[in-house]
């Protein structure tokens, strides 16, 4: 059997792309620095305090388990496109803030909510774990305060049950500040973690 003949009119040839060599890096710049890369969107003028990189301790804890200290670094960025994305890595640590080994990561977007042309200070946030769940919250900036209510939570088969979640994330003297709280595995919704992250970077 010979093969098709590579012909843009002969649907049976094979697709330009399939034997193509590889294309260059990706080509567009992401920063969490204002200072460089692309131009901040305006839509995210309101949540400009936010883009930076964050390090610093926290507290967690739920009716099921011991609390916890945690250190916690958290990444947002921006491409100049109407959205942020948000990145964090925590990680536990014991009584004399010795790293003991990796916790919670959370990968998701934060985006403004458009009345028309205009920006409101409405707020979408899509939010994944690596455990299964992915939480779709609403929320609302006021000032440089965020509250955010999850409206959905998505889980695979094999994640553990989480059904609501509810954040708030302030900037309070140059700080990063939150409260997460979480209703899971039967519990109400309950005090998780919380955090105070100094700006490391951008």
């Amino acid at each position: 059997m010979t093969e098709p003949v590579s012909d843009d009119n002969n649907p049976l040839a094979p697709p330009p792309w399939l034997n193509a060599p590889p294309v260059d890096p990706y080509p567009f710049e992401e920063s969490h620095d204002l200072r460089v890369g692309p131009k901040l969107h305006a839509a995210l003028d309101g949540l400009l305090p936010y883009v930076g990189v964050w390090r610093g301790r926290g507290r967690g804890g739920f009716p099921t388990i011991e609390d916890f200290d945690f250190a916690q670094e958290i990444r947002i960025s921006h491409d100049g496109r109407p959205f942020l994305h948000y990145e964090s890595r925590a990680w536990l640590l014991d009584e004399q803030s010795r790293p003991v080994r990796p916790a919670g990561r959370e990968v998701g977007w934060w985006r403004p909510v458009f009345d028309g042309d205009r920006v409101t200070d409405e707020l979408e946030a899509l939010l994944t774990v690596p455990t299964g769940v992915m939480e779709l919250h609403i929320g609302r900036r006021k000032g440089t305060q965020i509250e955010f209510v999850s409206d959905a939570v998505v889980r695979t088969a094999t994640a553990k049950e989480v059904t609501a979640g509810h954040r708030l994330f302030g900037i309070v003297e140059g700080a990063l500040l939150y409260a997460q709280d979480m209703a899971a595995v039967g519990q109400p919704l309950s005090p998780h973690l919380s955090a105070r992250l100094i700006r490391v970077g951008g």
